[in-house]
Formats: C-alpha cells, sequence, structure tokens
C-alpha cells in the first residue's frame, strides 16, 4: 500500500514509478522525451517535433506531436524524414501537409514554386515606344563627355528639333 501526500481539492499527486514505463510520459507531458522518441525516428522529425512544439504553451501542441508520430508507424522513418526536411527547406510546419505529402507519395520531389505574376522582366520593363503618344516630344541625351551638355529634342517621327 502506498500513501501520497495530501492535496488540495482538485489536485492530485502521481508518482513517475507508479505509471508503466512506455506510458509515463504521455501521462506527465513530458516535452523532451516526446521530442527524443521522434528525433530517434529522424534528425528532421525531432526538428520538426521541436518546431512544433515552439509554442508559449507547448503541451497544448502536444498532440500534433503524437500526430506525427502515427505516419512513421503507417510508411516508417524514412519517408517521414524526408517529408520533413522538405517541408522544413520551405518552412511549412503543418503535420496535414506532411500526410499529404506522403499519402501522394511527393516527398522526396521538389516542389515546384509559382512564378510572380504578369510580364517576366517586371511591371516596368517595357518598351519605351509604349510610353510616347504620337506627336509627343521625346529628349534624347547624346554622350559627349563632362564639357558636353546639349540636350536634343525630337518628335514623334524622329526629326530633331
Amino acid at each position: 500500500m502506498k500513501t501520497h501526500p495530501r492535496q488540495p481539492a482538485g489536485g492530485r499527486s502521481t508518482d513517475r514509478e507508479d505509471l508503466p514505463g512506455h506510458k509515463a510520459g504521455y501521462a506527465l507531458r513530458d516535452l523532451t522525451r516526446l521530442i527524443a522518441t521522434c528525433a530517434g525516428h529522424g534528425e528532421n522529425v525531432g526538428i520538426y517535433a521541436e518546431r512544433l512544439l515552439d509554442d508559449p504553451l507547448p503541451w497544448t501542441r502536444m498532440r500534433s506531436v503524437y500526430r506525427l508520430l502515427g505516419p512513421v508507424r503507417r510508411y516508417g522513418p524514412d519517408p517521414v524524414d524526408a517529408a520533413c526536411e522538405r517541408s522544413l527547406d520551405l518552412d511549412v510546419v503543418s503535420v496535414s501537409k506532411i500526410a499529404a505529402m506522403l499519402a501522394k507519395a511527393t516527398e522526396r520531389e521538389c516542389p515546384v514554386l509559382p512564378a510572380a505574376a504578369g510580364s517576366p522582366g517586371g511591371r516596368f520593363a517595357r518598351d519605351p515606344s509604349e510610353y510616347t503618344r504620337p506627336g509627343s516630344v521625346q529628349l534624347t541625351l547624346i554622350p559627349g563627355g563632362a564639357a558636353d551638355t546639349t540636350v536634343h529634342a525630337t518628335d514623334a517621327t524622329g526629326e530633331h528639333r
């Protein structure tokens, strides 16, 4: 028979030795043991678990880490480690994305990043003729050194003024 110290109303006293060895980490919310379990399946899985638990209230994110361990049992540690590595490279911390990558078997593929909208040269990379209006005067700088500071004007037909 074992006695525990008296606790206030609603309080409890749990002795680690009273729990089964494989359930102690879960029952006592042992974050370091959980991260070590994930790291045992691969370096990137351990880093991913640390990123998941990087929160002011890390015990609220423990279910996500347990959800990360599910695909390890289903697909094995190597594909999950590869998916975690790819997600860490892209700075995506979502167990749903890891599960989707593993379900589609895309954990080793290089992702195709979306291209910027618009023209390939940029927003203002247009031909200068697009900015001229009929009958407008266009200034042309004729290089000639520091002493020559003359600016010549041409009209829309290309004649000098």
